[in-house]
Formats: C-alpha cells, sequence, structure tokens
C-alpha cells in the first residue's frame, strides 16, 4: 500500500482528533495553545457576520479533500452554502471552499507556510489565510489565488485590522483577541 487515502481518514478505528492526511501520510496535531483557540474564535465569529447569507457558511476543524492522498484540516473554513446537504459530512469537496484559513502553530509552521497553501491553490481554493502570532499578536497574511500560474498572491499583510473586499466584504478587528 502506498500511503493512506482520504477515504481512510474515516475508517481507522481510534485515530485522534483532527488528524490529517498530507501526501499520503497521516499528520496527529499537537494539543494547541490559547492563541490558537482566540484566534479561531474570532475568526469564526467575525466571518460569519461578514459573510452574505445566503451565499456562504464558515466552518471550523472540517478536513476538505483535496484529492486522494490530500485531505488537511483547515482551521477554518468559508465554503458555498449548497455545499452543506448533508449533517453527517466529515469533509467538504476543494471546490466547496472559497477561503481556507491556517492558524500556524510552532509544530505546523513549515506545512501551513509552504506545503499546505500549495496544496490548497492546486486544488483551486480561490484565498488562503495565514494567521501567525508576533510577539503575541495576531498577524494575518491574506492571499488570493492567480488562476493562470495557478500560485496565491499577496493581498496583503494585515496586524490590527484586517480590512478585504473579497471574497465578500471583510473587517475584522484584530486586536478584540485582547478582549476575549
Amino acid at each position: 500500500m502506498e500511503g493512506y487515502t482520504a477515504d481512510d481518514l474515516d475508517r481507522i478505528p481510534d485515530l485522534p482528533p483532527h488528524a490529517e492526511l498530507i501526501d499520503g501520510s497521516l499528520v496527529l496535531v499537537s494539543p494547541q495553545k490559547v492563541f490558537h483557540t482566540l484566534m479561531l474564535d474570532l475568526l469564526t465569529q467575525s466571518l460569519r457576520s461578514a459573510a452574505p447569507r445566503p451565499t456562504y457558511r464558515v466552518r471550523r476543524d472540517m478536513s476538505v479533500v483535496l484529492n486522494n492522498k490530500q485531505r488537511p484540516e483547515p482551521d477554518v473554513v468559508v465554503l458555498h452554502a449548497d455545499a452543506e446537504t448533508d449533517l453527517t459530512a466529515t469533509w467538504y469537496p476543494a471546490q466547496a471552499v472559497v477561503l481556507a484559513v491556517e492558524v500556524v502553530s510552532p509544530e505546523s509552521l513549515i506545512r501551513d507556510r509552504s506545503r499546505k497553501p500549495q496544496l490548497y491553490a492546486e486544488a483551486g481554493i480561490p484565498y488562503f489565510w495565514r494567521v501567525e502570532a508576533q510577539e503575541g499578536k495576531p498577524v494575518v497574511y491574506a492571499y488570493e489565488l492567480d488562476p493562470a500560474k495557478g500560485e496565491y498572491g499577496s493581498l496583503g499583510i494585515f496586524h490590527d485590522r484586517v480590512v478585504l473586499t473579497v471574497p465578500f466584504e471583510i473587517d475584522i478587528d484584530l486586536t478584540e483577541i485582547e478582549r476575549m
């Protein structure tokens, strides 16, 4: 057998929560720090408030099948509302995802900076955000897919506030994390 497949993740007994499949290999996630949890809460709440309904939905901790050997679990995803047809589903197809967000942890740094953006771009996910802590404060690196190159180009680096017009009007006060 040449590694695991995306379908295997639903069949492996006693697999720890948030296990991912990257290049056919299982990736187990270490316990998250408070910064990670607070950022997930802030981004999920803010994106849900901003996302036009009934067009989009915002979910966290759901895996995305990119292909047979790739099933990462972005921290937050914005997806087309019509993709959510089965409340027992454990994953979304890549074509349903509009924005994938990764909040970087020390153990995920290389994957979140290099491999995952490459995989998301190859799968055609239009937008990608990477969130890192710098001196305890969030920094959001936002990217848009260049369809001609199949790579992400920078939309900006945001320190105190994320203000974007794509994939919809977004205004997130990143300093809110200090008051959560």
